[in-house]
């Protein structure tokens, strides 16, 4: 297990944590500087796209649940696609961005990455809380199945990190991923059940569902708000595709770091 995690670099991370720390906090700090509404977009960003999605597709009958107000659903996928989103499309840039102290100083590469993701877990909590009030405004209450939403908050955060961070290591050697990121996320978001149910998955691409690592998140953490109709099957899946994706990622990032500051 000490070797595993010795290969993976995580001990690293853990003398660096400090680092860590400073990074997340410098990011955040950047992000909203000099900004009229600063963590207001946290609140912002998912309630407007709900209302554009509910205007453009949310009269369309079965994208939720029977019994379910389609805003209210929307939302509910809305503000975890926020945080995977934002925090990919930084990560995956993140080591590029950071070439000045990349070049100058040791440290482990990785905690580049993690901290762009990590700074935006604030605007993932703002989001949250905006969320559970919008359901309690709209007679939503959380049942005992709100006991899964960390679990599901965690799955979120590694599908986030090892996509991101796969996307960082690979934009060092070709650039084009930078362009590529912001069509990918175009179609991760319409092959996610983030604005549609997950029921209405025709059984021929049910296969290709269950191995989106993002699939699985998503169904969890609307369950663990909404209740109802328990999580499909796949979303087993979905969570051991996730893991294997962290696990290639950190892998192929430990590779690529020993020549990170010579190509990049």
């Amino acid at each position: 297990m000490g070797q595993g995690r010795r290969l993976l670099g995580l001990e690293d991370l853990w003398e660096y944590r400090e680092l860590l720390y400073f990074l997340t906090w410098r990011d955040l700090k950047v992000r909203y500087k000099q900004t009229a509404f600063g963590l207001a977009w946290a609140i912002l960003q998912p309630l407007l796209l709900m209302l554009v999605f509910s205007v453009s597709i949310g009269r369309i009958a079965g994208l939720a649940p029977d019994g379910m107000a389609y805003p209210l659903f929307a939302l509910s996928g809305l503000v975890p696609w926020t945080l995977f989103s934002q925090g990919v499309s930084g990560a995956s840039d993140s080591l590029v961005g950071g070439e000045s102290i990349i070049t100058k100083v040791y440290f482990p590469r990785l905690i580049v990455p993690l901290a762009v993701v990590g700074s935006f877990l604030p605007d993932f909590v703002v989001g949250l809380l905006l969320l559970l009030i919008v359901l309690g405004v709209g007679g939503v209450t959380p049942s005992v199945t709100l006991l899964a939403l960390p679990l599901a908050a965690l799955a979120l955060i590694v599908t986030t990190v090892g996509v991101g961070s796969f996307l960082a290591a690979l934009n060092v050697r070709y650039r084009d991923v930078r362009y590529a990121v912001p069509f990918l996320l175009q179609l991760w978001l319409f092959g996610s059940p983030i604005v549609y149910a997950s029921s209405v998955i025709g059984p021929s691409f049910r296969v290709v569902y269950a191995i989106n690592p993002l699939a699985g998140p998503i169904e969890l953490f609307r369950w663990s708000l909404l209740g109802g109709t328990p999580p499909s099957p796949s979303i087993a899946v979905s969570t051991a595709v996730s893991l294997a994706v962290l696990v290639v990622a950190l892998s192929y990032f430990r590779r690529v770091e020993r020549t990170l500051a010579d190509v990049i």
